[in-house]
């Protein structure tokens, strides 16, 4: 006892009583600053609102879905979109504790014994983490200033304590994993796991493998330390850490451990490009659209992880865009035979210099001050670069920035859009050759080129809706037009050898002449009435009241053009083109939704009628091809389109549940083939249409309809031919009209 009491007495004795008040004031001032924390007493250091602990901001890519469930592509700043606890496999969650936090189901934030390990490690001079998975979620979720005094330091580590605990109390374990996950940056642009899982493996978090799974987790000690793709030796050895990790704690048995650790890493490396994948030039034509309506309604495309889901059906723009390179390949070894020593645009050599002013290099040249000579120069100089091919894609080269203007030059584009005439939903949008060395979209109701003679059927219509029977028969020889005197056109093969022709046979063989006669019994006005017509089937594009418009002149999308031949397969309702069905907020609310807009333009009759005629075209006319050769079954029509220098070639094909438009030609109007036999709307457009729809009908994407339906009431316009008086030229035979 005397020995106690000496202990506590003495010289001891103000050593026990100052350890203790130390140890209380020291309590007590950890209190009033945890306390002082809570309350955002200290200035610049404040913590988290509750709102946001409840609503995490994140930046979310926008995605784009297509019809049948696929994604085509994303908007972002950031790659990430959110997955949900469900949707992580459960390798991935097993090597996330056992790597990052393995006693994280039994702390709450905090995890104690692993900060007395940190402790005891850096005081050795190894460095050893103590943040848990929550607290490593408080730092991503709401990223700190990076401090250099050791003071602040320890209130921003503190801050990062008290928002894990906070996360802890207000979402479960499983709730913090996925958050976490979804917080996380990889590299090759991606944020989050689902993102990662694509970039890296090209399948969903669900479906990752130990391995796999091991390599991404492996990857959050340094995601450009341990990136398979730059550092593949590293990338391995850090997955086969992660692998020990799991097979340390039970997570993987001896046997998978030593067989995964020996694998190679194998990726599927599809990093989000706006420049690859599937329906590219849609994509971009949607983006610019989505900008104005995200604007108007307070949205973000490129961070507030919307969900757009559009009527694009993948397997057909996967089909279309097969079909229309295929072809563009076949026809670009037959443009550079046909030119062969020579070049398309002739002395016309002010195309190169207006397409070097309008290039990136010549701008770029500008603003740094070269002069016209300097800049010129510069494009004649040979460099390294890389060039495309239709036949091989991106190939090195040495040329000359002049000569690859040139060699641009020599690619044939295709706009190409496919619609459901029953709904209007839109199937496939191909906008042109390949987008990321071509960036005009064909398609784009902004993008015009003279339709030639698929704009015959709109006066046919008029003519048909006026009465005139398709038998009718009208002089095949030159016509006048009161106030046009100097317009003298011909037939494209200036022959006359049929005088007369009922008019159906007018359309099938594309005859210019046939339709200005019928123009010409119209009346006046019938132009103008044509137009009209036109404007109530979709297109917008300016008709002027010319004689010569009833042959083409004018200019007008394939966005307008297929909408508007949609409403002869359509009984004649026009719908509205329709891409985009509805979009959905990141918590899953309908923000918008697109419901369609109709037009009765036709009567159900003249939509019969001309249904049938332009069926005729596709079975005895010039696009015969598509039933003898092609073998296109159930009812089908079309129209040929060829402009007068072969510029542009058009193909207009419809059935009951598909309409398919598209145009081919060249970037400039001056290069163009010089024969019919190439440059005609039934060589350089035509077959690509055959070809898709012979992929569709294969693959059961469309349903085929063996004729075209009647009306419900009987035709008051007469289509039996026998009743009208025969025509003097025995090669134009009245058989019926309509074939039974």
């Amino acid at each position: 006892m005397k020995q106690r009491g000496y202990f506590f007495t003495g010289k001891y004795r103000w050593i026990i009583r100052t350890m203790w008040i130390s140890s209380i004031a020291g309590l007590l001032l950890f209190a009033l600053l945890i306390t002082s924390l809570c309350k955002d007493w200290i200035p610049g250091f404040k913590l988290p609102a509750l709102e946001e602990l409840e609503n995490p901001k994140t930046l979310l890519a926008s995605e784009i879905y297509s019809s049948d469930g696929v994604l085509l592509g994303k908007y972002f700043i950031e790659n990430r979109s959110n997955s949900n606890f469900e949707d992580l496999s459960t390798q991935l969650v097993n090597a996330l504790i056992a790597t990052e936090d393995i006693r994280f189901y039994e702390h709450s934030g905090i995890d104690k014994s692993r900060i007395v390990t940190m402790l005891i490690y850096n005081a050795t001079g190894k460095r050893q983490g103590g943040s848990t998975l929550s607290q490593q979620l408080a730092k991503n979720l709401f990223p700190r200033k990076k401090f250099k005094a050791i003071h602040q330091k320890i209130i921003t580590k503190l801050q990062e304590w008290i928002t894990a605990v906070r996360i802890e109390q207000r979402y479960t374990k499983e709730e913090i994993i996925n958050m976490y996950l979804n917080t996380v940056p990889f590299s090759g642009k991606a944020y989050g796991i689902s993102a990662a899982s694509k970039v890296f493996f090209g399948k969903t978090a669900k479906e990752l493998t130990a391995p796999e799974a091991a390599m991404l987790v492996g990857m959050l000690k340094g995601n450009t330390m341990y990136n398979p793709i730059r550092n593949p030796e590293r990338a391995t050895r850090r997955r086969n850490i992660v692998l020990g990790q799991m097979n340390k704690y039970h997570f993987l048995n001896d046997a998978d451990y030593n067989k995964f650790k020996s694998e190679p890493l194998v990726l599927n490396y599809q990093e989000d490009d706006h420049n690859e994948g599937i329906a590219t030039y849609f994509r971009e034509y949607l983006r610019l659209e989505l900008d104005n309506w995200c604007e108007e309604n307070g949205f973000n495309l490129y961070q507030d992880g919307l969900k757009i889901y559009t009527t694009i059906h993948s397997k057909m723009q996967v089909l279309a865009e097969q079909s229309v390179q295929e072809h563009l390949q076949s026809m670009q070894k037959k443009f550079y035979a046909h030119w062969k020593g020579r070049e398309p645009w002739g002395e016309l050599t002010e195309l190169i210099t207006m397409s070097m002013k309008r290039s990136d290099r010549y701008r770029e040249s500008k603003l740094i001050g070269m002069s016209e000579a300097e800049i010129i120069k510069s494009f004649h100089q040979k460099i390294k670069m890389k060039v495309y091919s239709s036949s091989r894609g991106e190939i090195d080269t040495v040329m000359t920035p002049m000569d690859s203007l040139k060699y641009y030059k020599y690619f044939m584009q295709c706009g190409l859009m496919s619609m459901d005439p029953q709904n209007g939903y839109i199937k496939a949008w191909v906008g042109g050759h390949n987008y990321k060395y071509f960036k005009y979209d064909h398609v784009n109701i902004r993008s015009k080129r003279q339709v030639g003679s698929t704009f015959k059927p709109f006066v046919y219509t008029l003519a048909v809706d006026n009465g005139i029977s398709p038998c009718t028969i009208f002089p095949n020889k030159p016509v006048q037009f009161d106030g046009f005197p100097d317009y003298n056109p011909e037939n494209a093969d200036e022959k006359y050898t049929t005088p007369e022709m009922d008019m159906y046979h007018g359309l099938q063989h594309s005859v210019n002449l046939i339709v200005l006669n019928v123009l010409k019994q119209l009346g006046p006005t019938a132009m103008k009435e044509v137009a009209k017509i036109a404007k109530k089937m979709g297109v917008e594009s300016d008709i002027p009241p010319y004689p010569a418009s009833a042959l083409g002149t004018s200019d007008i999308s394939v966005y307008e053009m297929v909408g508007a031949f949609a409403t002869f397969a359509n009984k004649g309702v026009w719908i509205k083109p329709q891409y985009l069905l509805r979009i959905v907020d990141k918590n899953g609310n309908v923000v918008q939704e697109t419901k369609p807009q109709t037009c009765e333009a036709l009567s159900e009759q003249t939509s019969y009628i001309m249904c049938k005629m332009l069926e005729r075209v596709t079975t005895h006319g010039t696009a015969a091809k598509i039933k003898y050769m092609y073998q296109i079954p159930g009812a089908v029509g079309g129209k040929t389109g060829t402009t007068q220098n072969y510029s542009d070639g058009w193909f207009m094909g419809i059935t009951p549940t598909l309409t398919t438009g598209l145009w081919t030609g060249f970037e400039d109007r001056a290069i163009h083939f010089r024969s019919m036999e190439l440059g005609s709307g039934s060589a350089m457009a035509m077959p690509i249409w055959s070809t898709y729809m012979q992929k569709v009908v294969k693959e059961n994407l469309i349903q085929i309809v063996p004729e075209w339906e009647k009306p419900k009431l009987e035709l008051t316009i007469e289509t039996d031919c026998s009743k009208f008086v025969a025509p003097t030229n025995e090669n134009n035979k009245r058989e019926n009209f309509i074939e039974e």
